[in-house]
């Protein structure tokens, strides 16, 4: 291979790589301990992004974590759980919807989905036994898709 035929190549693949990376998108959730849909809050609660895209759980208020609920992610997917007081970043890979809780504020109802693509495991994540106010909260997030 020629040295001019080799660097456009190269420059050809260079360009196809980042060109992939720059489609994926990086999304912001925060953890509130108030927000526009009352106390102890994920803010946006329902966000819908595409395979490949990343989401990162901020830590505005102290007292907060997120992490995936069990049953509420799709089948392939893995769990991810943040740490308390700590922004956790996630790449969402599975089309799906993936369930988010609080841990210390879950029967408070500071839950969140998040939409990959199709919500192919939906009625899957509806059936999920929650505590009251979180059901009620997938309720109203659920009604939005």
């Amino acid at each position: 291979m020629k040295l001019s035929t080799r660097f456009a190549f190269a420059l050809g693949l260079g360009l196809a790589l980042a060109a992939g990376a720059a489609t994926a998108a990086d999304h912001q959730v925060k953890m509130l301990n108030r927000g526009a849909k009352g106390m102890m809050v994920f803010e946006p609660d329902l966000i819908k992004i595409a395979p490949g895209d990343t989401v990162t759980f901020v830590s505005v208020n102290p007292g907060h974590d997120a992490r995936s609920i069990a049953g509420m992610i799709p089948d392939g997917a893995q769990p991810f759980e943040g740490k308390l007081n700590k922004d956790v970043t996630v790449t969402f890979t599975q089309p799906g919807v993936y369930g988010v809780e609080c841990r210390p504020h879950y029967a408070m109802g500071m839950v969140a989905a998040v939409v990959v693509g199709d919500p192919v495991n939906l009625d899957a994540a509806k059936a999920v036994k929650q505590p009251p106010m979180a059901k009620k909260k997938f309720d109203a997030i659920f009604g939005g898709l």
